[in-house]
């Protein structure tokens, strides 16, 4: 394989461009109607654009792919699934990125230092499974897969999937960006095509300016006020209007990422002047061109503009001249409200009023313009004499950016003020945080520039209150320390007593004056052909190990199933397969299933990760401990859960390790998209309640069976039965989404054993 496939080179978009104009011109005549921009670049993406069924929230849509990402974490799980699939390179270009196991604790230098030592099995493994496939290589220290790919790989008019929920990030510069589980990429990898449900459109029509105080994150923050978490399921956020033209290339990056949290498919924006400049400052001069040159294809049609409503099944309009900055959380994005009304909020529900920490960068706001905001209001406190009242770290998204602004100077003035820069890597957004300055339990209060806030997702403490504002504005509260300090009104207090009050920060170089200061330090480019280089795991690893397919459907019924766990309320994969100091065993599916449920709140037991054990009779049991005793003993158990249940973070873990440890089925009032395909992929049965109050009646000592699998047809309800203790039988109907090729996943016991009997 040639090295030069991996990178997006102008032939590469000359060719993608040209495919989707063909495939345009057949999709236009099929509809008879103008299009959005999500329309254009995921139906010009179809496989099949004549046959293909198209109806938004019904059809299966099947895909060509552009390109593919994963990070360090997934990527192990997902290379150990593409390497039983026998084949001698990708089929798309595909990159790793090194960027979630560094652990943040003392600052860059030491904890790279650290997570060299650590991980170095791991990142060898990477290394030599990219070496061999035909994969570009991102050690770590690179950067943050988001930014690595925005400012390298991304592109106007492209589809990317990447084994991580914020790709959407791409979505900035105009690319159908969406994160997926490990499974879904390895289908990819080889050459099929990706399969996803057809999303519903929001549109979101920006006009205005954003002004002052408030920053490109202050939109998304008030979308997801809006559409909750729930709100953008299966849907694309088409952002629209001349507000859009305001916002520079690496702003629309921070919406769109944080569109992860809406839960939606994407988000995207079409391409225009501040695209074209960001793509000529990162080097890609002739991609811009090309893009110019087919500006049809990269925004919507002005009918679109004109009459959204007839486009879209919602519109939400917001005026950027009036948007007032947001802080949200805690413990949840959409729980948001306007800087102005914290103070009352802390006060009502007595949230602590002082800070422990404030963290700025991550994959959301890492770009050039983010920290420069964020140094000028650091500037003003260096000439009023401030330094920060709490420790304040800053996390770089990639060396090229933080290299150019170690140069510019705005990391040597956050240092000054009592900031510390940390890795080019996600570190404590991810719960990548080794924080030794409160104890376990201990509640308190930290303000980020980060996505997302679930309780323990930065800390692994779940009594940490994690609220979510601008970088600009973490920083400026970080200067008084208090969550009530609103630096729009308020003044703080020097050492020496002086009262002094903050101005807006200056708007912000969008990009660097004297240029990026270009860097691929850390990448390895694969080798011209992988024939006959090895790709070595340790048997005796807990680290590694190679994987077992998984057991095919024994053509009966399920019967007499216990139920595991009953989910109460919010159960992300965060929940269901907590990352933090479990991030190690990413590769070890057996190590990490020991992690199974710990942070679910089960309805069952009263504490979170805790249920009883059916066979024994023992109460208050860890939850995979029991699932362990159940596979131990042959047998099969089911998960039920409560509204949107898989929601946030697309680790593929939250399925497999169910599989692994005995799932035969999970039962939902409605579930989260991206985590109902990793069940489909796995052999799970994804089954929602036909009425979703049903989710009352099962009790903790219910025994479960699942009728009508022998005949299990798309459209078609199961029957579910609930064998109580007292000996009354109840029996619901249950409903799933599974296509005419999922339910074979299901037959054969998952997407993986399908690929290997059509390859045998």
């Amino acid at each position: 394989m040639e090295t030069n496939q991996v990178e997006t080179t102008p032939e590469l978009v000359t060719k993608i461009y040209q495919q989707l104009e063909a495939n345009l011109k057949i999709i236009r005549k099929r509809l008879s109607r103008p299009l959005t921009l999500a329309e254009k670049i995921l139906l010009g993406h179809l496989w099949d654009p004549e046959g293909q069924e198209l109806t938004p929230g019904q059809a299966l849509l099947n895909l060509h792919v552009d390109r593919v990402a994963m990070q360090d974490a997934t990527a192990q799980m997902a290379l150990l699934q593409f390497m039983t699939a026998g084949m001698p390179a990708t089929a798309v270009p595909t990159t790793v990125h090194c960027d979630h196991l560094i652990r943040a604790r003392k600052g860059a230098k030491e904890d790279m230092k650290v997570a060299l030592r650590e991980n170095q099995e791991v990142y060898e493994f990477l290394k030599t499974c990219s070496q061999k496939y035909g994969i570009g290589f991102w050690g770590p220290g690179a950067g943050i897969i988001h930014q690595v790919v925005l400012e390298q790989y991304a592109f106007p008019g492209g589809l990317i999937i990447g084994t991580d929920s914020h790709t959407p990030n791409a979505g900035g510069l105009g690319m159908i960006a969406v994160g997926v589980g490990g499974a879904d990429a390895v289908d990819v990898m080889v050459g099929m095509p990706w399969e996803v449900l057809q999303p519903k459109l929001i549109g979101v029509r920006l006009t205005g300016e954003l002004n002052g105080w408030t920053a490109p994150k202050d939109v998304i923050l008030k979308v997801c006020e809006i559409l909750t978490t729930k709100g953008g399921t299966n849907r694309i956020v088409e952002y629209f209007g001349p507000g859009v033209r305001s916002l520079s290339a690496t702003g629309k990056a921070t919406i769109t990422n944080m569109g992860a949290e809406l839960g939606a498919t994407t988000s995207i924006f079409p391409y225009d002047l501040s695209t074209r400049e960001y793509l000529k400052a990162t080097g890609r001069e002739k991609i811009a061109k090309l893009s110019d040159a087919s500006q049809s294809l990269l925004g919507a049609d002005p009918e679109v503009e004109k009459s959204p409503e007839k486009f879209f099944e919602r519109v939400i309009e917001i005026d950027l001249s009036l948007l007032e900055p947001h802080v949200v959380g805690p413990h949840s994005p959409d729980l948001a409200r306007p800087i102005s009304r914290l103070k009352e909020d802390v006060s009502k529900n007595r949230y602590p009023e002082r800070l422990t920490y404030a963290l700025i960068g991550s994959c959301t706001n890492s770009s050039y313009e983010d920290i420069d905001r964020a140094a000028d209001v650091a500037r003003q406190a260096k000439e009023l004499g401030l330094k920060v009242a709490v420790p304040l770290v800053i996390t770089p998204g990639s060396e090229q950016v933080r290299a150019t602004l170690e140069r510019d100077g705005q990391l040597q003035v956050l240092e000054e003020i009592g900031g510390t820069v940390l890795a080019n890597a996600c570190g404590p957004c991810i719960g990548q945080w080794q924080r030794d300055d409160i104890n376990k339990g201990e509640p308190n209060a930290i303000l980020t520039s980060y996505n997302r806030n679930f309780p323990k997702r930065n800390d692994g403490n779940s009594t940490t209150m994690a609220f979510i504002g601008s970088p600009e504005l973490v920083v400026a509260i970080s200067l008084d320390g208090r969550l009530t300090f609103d630096p729009l009104h308020d003044s703080t207090t020097t050492k020496n007593g002086q009262k002094v009050k903050l101005r807006p920060p200056k708007k912000g170089a969008a990009l660097p004056p004297k240029g990026f200061i270009f860097s691929k330090e850390g990448y390895l480019a694969p080798a011209k052909s992988g024939a006959g280089l090895p790709v070595v795991v340790d048997p005796k690893s807990d680290r590694l190990e190679l994987l077992k397919p998984f057991g095919p459907w024994d053509g009966d019924d399920f019967e007499n199933l216990p139920v595991l766990a009953k989910a109460k309320g919010k159960c992300t994969t965060d929940h269901i397969s907590p990352a933090g100091p479990w991030l190690k065993y990413r590769g070890h599916l057996d190590r990490i299933s020991d992690n199974a449920f710990l942070g679910v709140v089960n309805a069952f037991g009263t504490e979170a990760g805790r249920g009883l054990n059916l066979l024994t009779g023992e109460g208050e049991q860890e939850i995979p401990k029991i699932a362990r005793y159940y596979k131990d003993h042959g047998v099969r158990w089911v998960m039920v859960g409560d509204e949107n249940y898989g929601e946030g973070s697309s680790r593929e873990h939250a399925a497999m390790s169910p599989r692994y440890l005995g799932c035969a089925a999970v039962i939902t009032r409605s579930f989260a998209r991206i985590h109902e395909t990793n069940l489909k992929k796995q052999g799970i049965l994804p089954l929602t309640f036909a009425n979703p109050k049903d989710y009352d009646k099962v009790q903790a000592t219910d025994r479960i069976g699942i009728k009508g699998l022998k005949d299990l047809q798309p459209g078609k309800s199961l029957k579910l039965s609930l064998r109580h203790e007292n000996g009354a039988v109840e029996e619901l109907p249950v409903l799933h989404s599974f296509t005419k090729n999922q339910i074979e996943w299901f037959r054969v016991g998952s997407a993986l054993n399908a690929l290997r009997s059509q390859k045998d």
